[in-house]
Parts: structure tokens; sequence; C-alpha cells
């Protein structure tokens, strides 16, 4: 073999180890740029469409377990109006959750969960929101409750098929309440009637237990874990039916 021919094929392998070498760096780049791009419309979703959040209470059982995870969405109330019935997710308004520590967190851990949440696949800040059921609109007259244990909203009674009572109980809530809901704000309720601290009961609270419509982060529209109670959140219109033409 002659010292050209051992040139030749020393110049081909070097040519194709650098070939190799610039296709795999090739490939990084690509998948970088996918991880990149992925992250980013992951945030742009979490910022201005939909957000996931978990349960923390028992306050709307049946239709919301403690721990389930649900999918928000967060065009409610900015784009689409808020309607009665709906399941919305909200900033405490000042007084409604007790004050708590932040949890400490290995620096690991908080780093994945903080990532998580800047993409909208955590929700590390749940325990600052709460989710109700709407149940009153601004302006409405809601009261409770009437000889058949209704609550009624402008003067039509509901028959509510989610709420949930304890034994025995015929009455929709505990304690007896007549309210009309100020300009700009709801009246929200937990469908786990007699083991939810809504509106009823923070009237002590600086917004005398209403909440702003701007304090809604969105409309809760399906529960996305675990699995086994994946379902879509109705906002029931029929229970509603009449109410925008009730007379108070």
């Amino acid at each position: 073999m002659t010292e050209d021919t051992r040139t030749e094929r020393e110049d081909r392998a070097e040519s194709g180890a650098a070939s190799r070498r610039k296709s795999a760096l090739l490939f990084l780049r690509d998948l970088v740029v996918i991880f990149l791009v992925a992250v980013l419309v992951s945030f742009l979703i979490k910022t201005f469409l939909i957000r996931s959040f978990f349960i923390p209470s028992a306050s709307m059982e049946q239709t919301l377990m403690r721990d389930d995870r649900i999918i928000v969405n967060q065009l409610v109330p900015e784009v689409a109006s808020i309607e009665h019935g709906d399941v919305v997710v909200f900033r405490d308004p000042g007084g409604w959750l007790p004050a708590r520590a932040d949890e400490a967190k290995p620096p690991l851990i908080a780093v994945i969960d903080g990532f998580l949440t800047f993409v909208g696949l955590s929700a590390s800040d749940s325990n600052d929101h709460l989710v109700k059921r709407v149940v009153g609109l601004p302006g409405d007259h809601v009261e409770c409750c009437n000889a058949l244990g209704q609550m009624s909203v402008n003067g039509i009674p509901l028959d509510e098929p989610y709420v949930v009572l304890p034994p025995g109980d015929t009455k929709v809530s505990r304690d007896d309440f007549e309210v009309t809901v100020p300009e700009d704000s709801l009246w929200v309720m937990g469908d786990n009637r007699y083991n939810s601290k809504d509106s009823r009961y923070n009237t002590g609270t600086p917004l005398e237990g209403f909440v702003p419509i701007e304090n809604v982060v969105g409309r809760a529209v399906v529960v996305s874990w675990p699995i086994s109670n994946w379902a879509w959140l109705d906002n029931y219109p029929q229970v509603f039916a009449g109410v925008d033409e009730g007379t108070g």
C-alpha cells in the first residue's frame, strides 16, 4: 500500500468523522430549538389560554374531589363572560384563606416545580386560590332558604342537582342569608354546602363575602387528573333558567 493511498483513506476517515460530528451537533441544535419552542408555546398557553390547578379541599365535592387537577380557561372573564353556574378559580379577595408559611423544598425540587409552574404543567400556587360555583352575578338578589329548603336567585327557586348535603338535611344552606350582589362582583358557593367556607361565611371580610370579577383567574372546564375522575364541568344552565328575567 502506497503512502498516497494511506493518506487518502485517512482523509476520508477524518472527513467522515467530521461529518458525523457535524450531524450530531445539528441534531442537538434541533433538539434544543424544539425544546425552547415547546417551552415558549407552553408558557404562552399557560399565560393567555389555559392553566392547571389542583383542588386542595373538599368544598366542591362531589363535583371536584380533593387533589383533583383541573384545566382552567383563562379567556374567562376577559374574552368570554361569566355565567350562572360556572365553576371559577379566583384569587383570595382578602381574608378567605388563613395565612400560611411558605413550605421549604429541597433546592432541586424547588427548581423543577418552578419550571413546571412556569410552563403551566404544575400549580404550585393553587393554595393561594379558591374554586367555587357562581350563584350570583352583579345585581342579582340571592336568598336562602324557602319552605322547601331551596335557594332563590331573583325570586326563582333553584333545584340544584350538584349540591351535596348531609344525610337527612334538605336545606341547601345550613344558615339563611339574603344579599344583593354589587356591581363587578360575584356571589360564590361550594357544592359541598355544609363543608364550604364560601361567600356565606366571609361576610366579615373587607368585601363582605363578594368576589371581584377582576380576581377571577378563569373558568374550570375539565377534570384532567386522575383519569378515573375525568369529566367536563357543567354550569347547569337548566338550573338557572329564568333567573335573568326574575323580578327579585
